[in-house]
Parts: C-alpha cells; structure tokens; sequence
C-alpha cells in the first residue's frame, strides 16, 4: 500500500511502484500522482485533486485517507480513479505556491514560465490527466473535481466554480454538489487557466473546482466540518446513493468581469479582511487604478478573490452577479 499523503511529505519514493488487490490495479506514477483501475467494466473515469495551492491542506488529508480507504478495501472502488497532489514542494513547505501560481499556468500558459518548477509540474499533470482520461474506453464519462480551500473568510463559506464553457453542464456532477451541501455555484464568462479548464476544455470532462472553506495548516483542521464533501466523494468513487440535502437551496452566480491588474497603483476599494462575496451596491467604485475608478458596479454585485499581491497582468478579483432562477 502506497503512503499517499506521508510519501510526499517526506519526498519518499515508493520500492513499488505498480500492483494488483483483488477487483483493481494500482500505480504509482509521480510524486503525489497515483492511479486505479477496476478489474470490473466501469462507466466513469475520475480525477480527484488537492494541493495545487500548498498551504490548502484540509482537501489534501480528504484525499489521502481516500487513498488508504481504497488500499484497505473499507471503499470499494467502482470507478477508474487518479489521485493528486498538485503541488509537492509547496505542500512541504505550507505555502500557497513557491515561485508562481499553478492554477494560473495550465491549457499552455505554462510555456510563459520556462524553466520554473511549477511550470515543468503543470506541463506533467496535463500529460498525466491526458493519458489516463484517454486510456478509458470511448463510452466512459470523465469527471474531475478540484479540491482548494480559500484563503479567506467567504459570506457562503464553500462554493464551486465551473470552467467557461459551451457545451451542457453535466446534470450528475450538478446533483454530487448540490448533495455536498455546498452554498454557492459561480459560472465563469470566459476561458481561463485553470486545472479544471484544462480537463473541461481538452477532454470534456465534467469538472468544478471546489472550495471548501478556509485554509489552515496540518494538524489544525476541523475535517468534521468537511463531512459532506467527504461523504460526496466517496459516494462517486464507490457509486453508493448521495445523502440528501439538509441546507437552503443553492446559490448560482454568473462572472460578469475580472479586474486585471495592469499598475503598481492598482488599489481594491475595500479592507484585506473583506470576505468573498461582499456585496457592492449599484454605483460604487470597487477598485482604482492610475488614479481613476477602474471598475463601478452598474448594478448591485458581489466579489470573488480580491486580491492586489498579485502580479501585474494577473487577475486581482471576479465580478459576480447572482442568477435567479423562475
């Protein structure tokens, strides 16, 4: 049995890299990337990810008792499954990324990176997903879900995001996360470079990235408060029936703008300590930039990810408006 979690912590390379329990195949293909396979037929394919931000290790631990579950045989395995941990030095480490931004850098934005370890990390896991999305039977359905935590506080503490794009949001994935008892959907306007935007865009799968609350270190998470999540998780690994709902409906937002930061002026109009999903209300100025208002809210809008560190050309927070249904 693979170490999951504990193998990249201490940059340990497994003796064994490949082997075979009684209804599945495993293999050890990288440092925090791991593959299963049933021996049974199977109708999905599964991508499960944490850790391409280091520090956000609540999703991680997830997805490293996942793996031991699946090993032990506690989790019968019904889908073909890969696991990963984005980001190794990072995790290690306990920070967000060491040189730049994974989640910036995928659908080829890494070739503007060069020579940097995240860049040449990028370019694996695409190569990774690629083989394992494209040795599954052509009939198979993909999916990936992309586990994060935020790195601040949020008005509706876990939501997930969609990645841009034109064909039909998958009805399956919709139902996982509406069981998840998540607060919020956001639907992004425009194509990114994203983890989730690499497998939504190159292979149709159907993918979201998750956050799930707030970002603490090893040791210090409350994994209770991520009990429906998990339960969701193994629900799809496992095909057992979903729990059912206890929380208020679902909240659905649609990006209508992202603030690009372009000069070392560039201020947001609110405190470091403003959660995600701030409310703006019609007319106010939400950030400046060369001394002018840079972006003024026409109607009443929320925010998502503000943040001026970012690099200049980076994306310094999305424009959200929420979507009503009936």
């Amino acid at each position: 049995m693979i170490d999951f979690l504990g193998d990249v912590l201490a940059q340990h390379i497994p003796t064994v890299t490949q082997g075979e329990q009684h209804d599945f195949r495993w293999e050890w293909l990288a440092e925090g990337v791991l593959s299963f396979t049933p021996k049974q037929a199977y109708e999905k394919a599964i991508v499960l990810s944490a850790g391409v931000h280091g520090n956000e290790t609540a999703p991680i631990e997830l997805l490293a008792q996942l793996s031991q579950d699946v090993f032990s045989r506690v989790l019968q395995l019904k889908v073909k499954l890969m696991l990963i941990l984005g980001n190794p030095i990072a995790i290690r480490s306990g920070q967000r990324y060491v040189e730049n931004d994974m989640n910036r850098m995928f659908c080829g934005a890494h070739q503007q990176f060069s020579e940097t370890f995240e860049a040449k990390r990028v370019a694996e896991l695409e190569q990774w997903v690629a083989d394992f999305f494209r040795s599954c039977p052509v009939q198979v359905k993909r999916y990936h879900y992309d586990l994060h935590t935020a790195i601040r506080p949020s008005l509706l503490p876990t939501f997930a995001l969609f990645p841009y794009q034109t064909h039909q949001y998958d009805p399956v994935m919709l139902e996982n996360l509406d069981a998840a008892e998540l607060d919020a959907l956001v639907y992004h306007n425009a194509v990114g470079h994203t983890f989730t935007q690499f497998s939504s865009s190159q292979f149709q799968a159907a993918s979201s990235t998750l956050e799930l609350g707030h970002a603490k270190p090893f040791g210090q998470n409350d994994l209770a408060a991520f009990a429906a999540i998990n339960h969701v998780l193994r629900a799809v690994v496992s095909e057992h029936s979903l729990p059912i709902r206890q929380k208020q409906a679902i909240q659905t937002f649609q990006v209508v703008d992202s603030i690009i930061k372009t000069e070392d002026d560039f201020q947001l109009n609110l405190a470091d300590s403003t959660p995600n999903f701030f409310v703006f209300e019609t007319g106010a100025v939400i950030a400046l930039q060369q001394g002018k208002p840079y972006v003024t809210a026409p109607e009443q809008v929320r925010i998502l990810f503000p943040n001026t560190q970012v690099k200049k050309g980076l994306r310094a927070g999305l424009i959200l408006t929420e979507v009503y249904s009936g």
